[in-house]
């Protein structure tokens, strides 16, 4: 059987990307959430501007399974119109916004973007 030649890729544009931004939830961790909800992630929105389109912030409550803790204490996830729109306005003000974190926690975050492929309320 012959063997056909592989696809090639496409890059195809996003119509948005998600900014995951989580916190794990270790034993002993610091994590004020109002001050995450109230002041952090308003600054982060004020800074960034129309860049981000808008935000939302999670607080975790369960794990894999009933009784289980949240792998995440925490987390935000930033809606942009693309990875480049997301770096032009974060990247300007990355100091005054990553400096702001040891006012709210003493985790290390782990970030993830991510392609929106489905959007709906």
């Amino acid at each position: 059987m012959p063997r056909r030649a592989p696809m090639p890729l496409i890059a195809r544009e996003s119509t948005m990307i998600k900014v995951s931004v989580m916190y794990p939830n270790k034993p002993g961790a610091r994590f004020d959430h109002d001050y995450y909800r109230d002041r952090h992630m308003p600054l982060v929105k004020k800074l960034m501007g129309d860049k981000c389109r808008y935000y939302t912030v999670d607080k975790g409550i369960g794990g894999e399974a009933p009784g289980k803790p949240p792998t995440y204490i925490a987390m935000c996830h930033i809606f942009c119109d693309s990875a480049e729109a997301f770096q032009a306005g974060f990247g300007p003000h990355a100091g005054e916004i990553l400096g702001d974190i040891p006012n709210y926690t003493d985790l290390q975050p782990v970030l993830q973007i991510s392609e929106v492929v489905v959007e709906k309320s």
